[in-house]
């Protein structure tokens, strides 16, 4: 590693539906924003997501969005600065079908982080998850209500760094 470069900040990347966006029928939700926001944006964003995102870059951490859906950047941008966050980038699946799947014959996976040095991945599809080690990228595997996932992302990022660092 070069000594007189800057040390590469690590990335994390969150999924979106089912991951940062819940239904509050099953999980702890942030309140909707004001009206008429609320309208515009219909979704609701997992307890404590906002405040996990702004720890993470605190940090020392990138904060990425990399989602399968057609959600585009300045609506996903437009909804998280209602909640104070802004992202270090935003993939989706036009720009991950663009710069990642191109011209390519074979079918890749619908996410692979490792394209945008993406150390880790939360997302709730565990066939994301099980296929991170073999595409170059550590998953985190969050679906069901949890109450200390905030905890359990920073350890894992913490872990994940840790390795990173003692590999160079």
């Amino acid at each position: 590693m070069n000594k007189n470069l800057p040390a590469q900040k690590m990335r994390v990347s969150f999924d979106l539906d089912e991951v940062l966006f819940v239904s509050p029928k099953t999980h702890k939700t942030e309140p909707p924003p004001p009206f008429p926001f609320n309208r515009l944006f219909v979704e609701r964003l997992r307890l404590g997501a906002p405040d996990l995102i702004r720890q993470l870059q605190a940090l020392g951490y990138e904060v990425w969005v990399y989602t399968s859906s057609y959600r585009t950047e300045k609506y996903i941008k437009g909804l998280f600065r209602l909640y104070g966050v802004r992202f270090d980038g935003i993939v989706n699946a036009t720009r991950h079908l663009k710069e990642v799947q191109r011209d390519n014959k074979t079918i890749l996976p619908q996410k692979m982080p490792n394209r945008y040095r993406i150390s880790l991945h939360i997302d709730d599809e565990m066939v994301i998850c099980t296929s991170a080690r073999q595409y170059g990228f550590h998953a985190y595997h969050l679906d069901a209500e949890d109450d200390d996932w905030k905890d359990k992302i920073i350890a894992r990022a913490n872990e994940i760094k840790r390795m990173e660092e003692s590999a160079h």
